[in-house]
């Protein structure tokens, strides 16, 4: 029986089961964070003792299969280390969640702080008698994991004494939020809105009380000194204040003053602002009781909970209401029951630390220009113990140790005078995981490079096979396919406006005019005669503005932009985007009359409702507001934002929304951030709009004040006089304030022409054409080549292999071009990760290149797809700042290794598919050459998968480094995390499907290849527009998950249809493992 039970455990059925199960399990709590938050997830997955016993039994199984495989043998040592790294890196886990804790640290500038304040919610429970004759203080506590959604059902039993007792949970409010439920026979109450820094706050003021709202006093109906009178009980409600302040009633703007200590009139539903707070009395007084509701925010960061209980002594019962949330203690509740109280709290526990540390002072550094968009930020702090006090820095990626503690930067008060830090004290936990990271490294790398790893048998078979095969006559099926492949290739559509149409609709049937407005033929020939000469453009295109998010840009990626978002389009009416950009800025009357602005087709509602025909592709700026100038697509637009997973008729008005902003910030030159204000301390650069308040003073206020207007003047001279020295000087004038003034942050002379060279020749947007149609006539002449044996074809499949090579060299200088221009890796948001898929995609279809041909042409072709995909219209190929956090080697070492690994993957997931093809064209006349071929294209795949695996694997720890090293946690349950470890799971399935007999084949292993690839696009586009996590920096629109079903489903056909022909020809035949 014990045989049976260890054969069991150490089986390969069972590996295969684990796998699956362990991946299907975390994939499941990833919705359900994503529809409720981590919490929820946790108790309903991930911290379930079958969920742990997963893990465990995993352990046992390495342990095995350690011994099954006699893996402790020499020449295996590099998968010996890569599975006891598991077992480590599981070992570490658990002391990790049983034994370490960690939590949050908030201080203040000039305090010096103790306490930590943990991750986790507890019920401590105080119970104080006599016991003896003294007081005497038993403490119980439980750690609590609650979610509104869950069953949350707890006891804590204890004794004092002789007395036995017991605390019985209730009821659970999350982000409880005080109402007052109306009842005559109650308490009379006034209900106040707070408008802060913190956002929009309610609260209660009951009659008879005196309440400290944020240190200000209230009192409703008790008159009190040095607080804020309300009263209610004469025939006109009246209000008295300790300081001067005003009002504005909302209804109709009127404002008005608030004398010190004068009572007046209290106006309902009006904006008092008195000192430093603003309120709104929104309704009147109402008689009621108080009760508690959720707000039902369940994925709110912060939240103030309510947790209901029962204490039971003595034969008597008391239901007790808790509030507190993570990040304090709570608020003590007490009731006595016999001789004993019951001091009761929930909340955070909080950990007292051998030393303190002092906040000396707190930086926020913002990108020029911001208000609110950092840069980084630091906490200058003092640590002070008993044996030593030092000074220390901590900001983001860099860490305080210090006795077994570590200190992060985890965020800061919203007046950047405090910060919070994250504390994490679990020294063993991370060091055994650390280690096993380490071994995980050493084997991978490892696997690849040993004589006696898998990777060196699939090398030798391979090697064995181009020797033995001979001419691939059958792969003639291939060309069948190419003729669906040329079918799919996208249109390259040419943006060709037709400008000279006619609109079909009564000229004076407009609603923005009541005469005939001058038609768009009209209008372009007098655009075209004062448009400015590209030479002039261009040296305009080169002045630098100033971004809203601080990134400092020439002109012309703004010009670039406007056109490509706003019209589809690199031109209008032979004028480039500079020249464009350059007109909107003088002429905005002309041009909000353009039909300029792109609208999608298939959805007529946008156009009834801005009143354009239903054939138009483009529509007017002015169209898009009534005579009263009111917005006619506002009010539709809230719900459209607020859609979780917005519909088409919802995704077109957001997108058009975004596109009217646009055109709205170049026709009113507010984007036109053009002057630096000399000597500010953010390196703020403002628009000519804004000149007045920025602060110039003498001359330059004068320069900025004039400067525009005769350059723009002298931009009509030059249309005339066909002359434009003067407007040239201007211009150069100005680039010289910039100089001047902006020199710190204005980006170096190379930098502008390299920035400019990338959006003229924009390389990504046309090298997916480029390689679709390399890689179609490559496979067209690499077929060809294999029935007819010609050397001018041989020749000919070496030309498109070297055209296609030199395509991935553009493709990688558009990379470091990118590189270049933003200061950072060119993989930090969707945009540019996609375009790095796609390089790494194509690098290793080429590293494959000896081995075959047709490897290489169908990763050109899965590159030109995945090119494709970066040009969906809700993905924003603009370069931008980075995130703080991003700010770090680690993006270049994580992601880069991580998102890399999408790339051989993507290789076998087209290569499965070609594998199968051959398997359906099967027939007795060609059996023996297309096996060869299958083993060839087989293990190619096996090969790419492996080394997509590693990379998989190395860069999803590394990034459990880079998280531990940024806030202290290396694995958190975040999404892209958990999906990463998913998709892990299931290559690793894919590749160890061998050992189990029921699974073993080449028609098996390619289908899964396909399957697999699946859970690789839920990992990137998923697990980034989809579900809720951290990474935020690839973040974009929620779609639609019915793309799932239709890969699942199609793989699904091509497995049904391939199989007979494979269960025919190559069932019967014994696969080697």
């Amino acid at each position: 029986m014990d045989k049976k039970i260890f054969s069991f455990l150490f089986s390969t059925r069972l590996m295969a089961v684990l796998f699956l199960t362990f991946a299907i399990a975390m994939g499941i709590g990833t919705f359900i964070e994503s529809k409720y938050n981590t919490d929820t997830a946790r108790i309903l997955i991930y911290n379930t003792w079958w969920f742990e016993a997963i893990m465990a039994i995993f352990m046992l199984n390495f342990f095995g299969n350690i011994k099954k495989y006699q893996l402790h043998k020499k020449e295996k040592w590099a998968t010996l280390l890569l599975h006891l790294a598991f077992v480590f890196i599981l070992f570490g886990a658990f002391i990790t969640r049983y034994i370490s804790y960690e939590g949050m640290m908030p201080i203040r500038e000039g305090a010096a702080e103790n306490q930590v304040y943990s991750d986790k919610t507890f019920l401590t429970i105080f119970a104080d008698g006599e016991y003896k004759g003294e007081m005497k203080r038993r403490v119980f506590e439980k750690n609590l994991l609650l979610s509104p959604v869950t069953n949350n059902d707890f006891s804590i039993s204890g004794k004092f004494d002789e007395t036995p007792f017991e605390v019985t949970y209730s009821n659970y409010i999350m982000g409880a939020k005080e109402v007052v439920k109306p009842d005559p026979n109650g308490t009379l109450y006034l209900k106040l809105v707070e408008a802060g820094a913190g956002g929009r706050e309610e609260h209660y003021l009951k009659e008879g009380e005196v309440q400290n709202i944020h240190n200000v006093l209230f009192a409703l109906n008790k008159q009190t000194d040095g607080a804020i009178n309300i009263n209610t009980t004469g025939k006109e409600y009246t209000i008295q204040t300790p300081f001067e302040g005003e009002f504005m009633r909302m209804a109709d703007q009127f404002k008005g003053k608030v004398t010190k200590d004068n009572v007046q009139p209290l106006m309902m539903r009006s904006l008092y602002s008195i000192g430093d707070i603003r309120i709104v009395f929104p309704e009147p007084p109402l008689k009621g009781k108080v009760d508690y509701e959720s707000n039902n925010d369940f994925k709110a960061k912060s939240h103030s909970d309510a947790l209901v209980v029962k204490v039971k002594a003595e034969g008597q019962e008391k239901e007790v209401m808790l509030f507190g949330s993570k990040g304090q203690v709570g608020e003590a509740k007490t009731v006595k029951i016999g001789n004993i109280e019951y001091s009761l709290f929930y909340g955070s526990k909080a950990y007292i630390l051998p030393f303190k540390v002092r906040l000396n002072d707190f930086i926020a550094e913002k990108y020029p220009g911001t208000e609110k968009s950092y840069s980084s930020y630091k906490s200058k702090v003092t640590v002070q113990d008993s044996t030593e006090t030092f000074d220390a820095d901590i900001f983001m990626n860099h860490v305080l140790d210090y006795k077994g503690f570590r200190f992060f930067q985890s965020s800061f008060d919203p007046d950047e005078k405090g910060t919070v830090l994250s504390v994490n004290h679990d020294f063993w936990g991370t060091n055994i995981t650390y280690f096993g990271y380490y071994l995980l490294y050493i084997g991978l790398m490892a696997i690849m490079f040993t004589k006696h790893s898998r990777f060196g048998d699939l090398k030798r078979k391979l090697d064995a096979i181009q020797k033995k095969k001979e001419k691939l006559i059958t792969i003639l099926v291939l060309l069948i396919g190419l003729n669906g492949f040329a079918q799919q290739t996208p249109h390259v559509h040419s943006h060709d406006h037709n400008h000279d149409h006619e609109h079909s609709a009564d000229p004076n049937d407009h609603a923005n005019h009541v005469t005939a407005p001058p038609s768009k033929k009209q209008l372009d020939s007098l655009l075209n005669i004062y448009k400015a000469p590209e030479a002039h453009a261009a040296k305009f295109g080169r002045l630098i503005i100033q971004d809203a998010g601080g990134r400092m840009k020439p002109i012309n990626t703004f010009s670039s932009e406007l056109l490509r978002k706003v019209s589809h389009s690199d031109k209008y009416n032979e004028m480039n985007s500079d020249q464009v950009f350059l007109s909107m800025t003088q002429y905005a009357q002309v041009w909000i009359q353009i039909p300029l602005i792109y609208i999608k087709s298939g959805n007529d509602s946008i156009r009834k409702i801005i009143g354009i025909d239903s054939k138009d592709q483009y529509a007017p700026f002015v169209k898009f507001f009534d005579e009263q100038g009111n917005y006619k697509l506002s009010p539709y637009l809230d719900a459209a934002y607020k859609a979780a997973n917005p519909n088409n008729f919802e995704k077109d008005f957001v997108e058009t929304d975004k596109k009217v902003n646009l055109m709205e910030s170049a026709l009113s030159g507010s984007i036109l951030r053009i002057f630096p204000i000399p000597n500010d301390p953010n390196h703020k650069w403002v628009s000519y709009l804004e000149r007045e308040s920025a602060g110039f003073k003498g001359m330059d206020s004068t320069y900025v004040k004039q400067i525009l207007p005769l350059y723009f003047s002298a931009l009509n001279n030059g249309s005339i006089q066909k002359n434009f020295d003067t407007a040239d000087n201007l211009v150069e004038s100005i680039n010289g304030f910039q100089k001047k003034f902006g020199a710190k942050v204005r980006p170096s002379e190379d930098k502008i022409d390299a920035e400019i060279a990338y959006n003229k020749y924009d390389v990504f947007k046309v090298l997916p054409y480029w390689y679709i149609t390399a890689s179609i006539i490559m496979l067209m002449f690499t077929i060809l080549n294999i029935f007819f044996e010609k050397k001018w074809l041989r020749f000919t499949v070496n030309g498109f292999h070297i055209i296609i090579g030199l395509l991935f060299a553009l493709h990688t200088v558009g990379l470091i071009a990118r590189w270049y221009i933003s200061g950072h890796a060119p993989w930090s948001n969707a945009y540019e990760s996609i375009v790095y898929v796609a390089w790494s995609t194509m690098f290793f279809g080429l590293a494959f290149d000896r081995k075959s041909k047709l490897t290489i042409a169908s990763s050109a072709f899965v590159t030109a797809m995945i090119l494709m995909a970066a040009y969906m219209n809700w993905i924003d190929p603009e370069i931008a700042n980075l995130q703080p956090v991003l700010n770090s080697y680690w993006l270049m070492i994580h992601v880069a290794v991580i998102v890399a690994s999408y790339g051989p993957t993507a290789l076998g997931m087209i290569l499965g598919f070609v594998a199968l093809l051959l398997i359906f064209f099967t027939n007795d006349k060609n059996k023996a050459k297309m096996d060869l071929h299958i083993k060839e294209v087989s293990y190619i795949n096996e090969m790419a998968l492996t080394i997509g695996l590693i990379m998989l694997t190395i860069g999803n720890f590394l990034g459990g480094q880079w998280a531990n090293e940024s806030w202290g946690r290396y694995w958190g349950w975040d999404p892209k995390e958990t999906w990463a470890l998913i998709s892990i799971m299931v290559y690793a399935f894919v590749i160890h499907a061998r050992f189990v007999p029921a699974l073993r084949g080449k028609w098996f292993f390619n289908l899964m290849s396909m399957f697999a690839f699946v859970s690789i696009l839920f990992t990137y586009y998923g697990v980034n527009f989809h579900l809720v996590g951290l990474h935020s920096y690839a973040s974009g629109e929620a779609h639609s998950l019915s793309w799932i079903y239709y890969c699942l489903i199609t793989i699904s056909i091509i497995g049904a249809i391939t199989y007979p022909k494979y269960h025919k020809y190559y069932k019967t035949k014994k696969v080697k493992k």
